[in-house]
């Protein structure tokens, strides 16, 4: 996408003008980069907080990256946050700052969390683009309103949309009903394989970080049977399952007559509780085991967590798994996008020099689809996997 020149001679004043207009009035916040295992005991307990914002995860995720946990303070008192991974362009050009899913809010619930967000968002232009000269490079997570509020603030600021999810749409959960109101929530045809479900003579479980060896057998020998290209972070479990309870993903399964044919892992903490990984053998489907879990970890996830909404994720454009989770959101939850990725720059050089790089990694990432694709057809989203309906996975 070209830039103009006026877009990108926005001083930060002039930004702050934009924001304010809108009827936010900012604080300036106080910035703090702590070390990764600070950083992830603080966040604990951010509304916001989520896989990809923690330290365990992302140096396992992203390990050549400079990692750097600022906190974000406001008279002394924390109050959001945002894990910054300096990535160096190639030939020495300059250093791309990214944020994923950041920066986070602490309490979402406070009046001023609008204000606080922008005021972090100031923070990040003041320290990174000013300051270091680099780009930055926000991506904010799908909202639960029709209206993305965080990408509107980012754009008020000067930030430009640059790439785009293949299949951006989230399908996410209301976690906040009681049985009878989630069940009649669901859509029919869904509803109606639950009830079959009901009826097989599965078992739910909870399973501790002691057993996360037999959710990776079922895993493995899942991904094998359906030849699929794995392009997750599944290595990163094993750094996930090791942190203390609050942050450690809950690993579920489903048995039936004594034997495991399904299991998931939900990262739960914060206001958005999150599907990770699912893995079934191949009783599953006939059983329907995949409607049950997931009716079964969205009851758990109520009683059990403080989370609001279940994300389930995308799709990567298999029409199977779009049935399947439309089905599961139902009439409570919401199917929304993640925006496009935000950038900025202080200067054009560092922005022209980012969106390039940017552009060279997607027209990469997209020609190893593309051979995936050739090597393997299962892998295509013209076709569904099997049992994708069934397992959400």
């Amino acid at each position: 996408m070209s830039v103009t020149a006026d877009r990108l001679s926005h001083s930060q004043a002039d930004a702050r003008d934009l924001v304010r207009a809108n009827g936010a009035a900012r604080p300036v916040l106080e910035t703090r980069v702590v070390s990764g295992q600070e950083w992830d005991q603080t966040i604990a307990d951010f509304d916001e907080v989520c896989q990809e914002q923690l330290h365990a995860f992302a140096v396992a995720r992203w390990p050549s990256v400079k990692h750097e946990p600022m906190l974000f303070l406001l008279n002394g008192e924390i109050v959001g946050g945002s894990l910054m991974m300096v990535q160096p362009l190639p030939l020495r050009l300059g250093h791309i700052a990214v944020s994923k899913w950041g920066p986070m809010l602490k309490d979402l619930a406070r009046p001023d969390a609008d204000a606080l967000h922008a005021g972090m968002i100031e923070a990040l232009i003041a320290d990174y683009a000013d300051k270091r000269g680099q780009m930055i490079s926000v991506l904010p997570c799908a909202s639960t309103t029709p209206i993305n509020g965080a990408f509107q603030r980012l754009e008020a600021y000067g930030f430009q949309a640059g790439s785009q999810l293949m299949f951006p749409n989230r399908y996410i959960v209301n976690l906040r009903l009681d049985d009878a109101a989630q069940r009649k929530s669901l859509n029919q045809k869904w509803r109606y394989h639950l009830n079959k479900s009901e009826k097989s003579g599965l078992s739910f479980e909870w399973a501790g970080p002691e057993r996360l060896a037999e959710f990776d057998t079922l895993y493995t020998a899942m991904t094998d049977r359906k030849q699929f290209s794995d392009h997750s972070a599944y290595d990163s479990v094993a750094s996930l399952m090791a942190l203390d309870e609050k942050l450690r993903p809950e690993l579920f399964f489903v048995r039936h007559e004594g034997v495991v044919v399904a299991g998931a892992l939900i990262f739960k903490a914060g206001d958005r509780a999150v599907y990770l990984y699912g893995a079934t053998n191949d009783q599953a489907l006939p059983l329907r085991a995949g409607y049950f879990m997931h009716w079964n970890i969205i009851r758990w996830l109520r009683d059990n967590t403080r989370a609001r909404w279940y994300d389930l994720g995308g799709t990567d454009g298999f029409q199977g798994l779009h049935q399947f989770k439309k089905g599961m959101v139902g009439d409570a939850g919401v199917i929304e996008p993640v925006p496009p990725v935000a950038n900025y720059a202080s200067n054009r050089l560092a922005y022209l020099f980012g969106t390039a790089a940017f552009a060279a990694r997607d027209a990469l990432h997209s020609m190893h689809r593309m051979i995936a694709g050739w090597r393997n057809p299962k892998t295509r989203p013209t076709q569904v996997r099997p049992g994708a309906d069934e397992t959400g996975q």
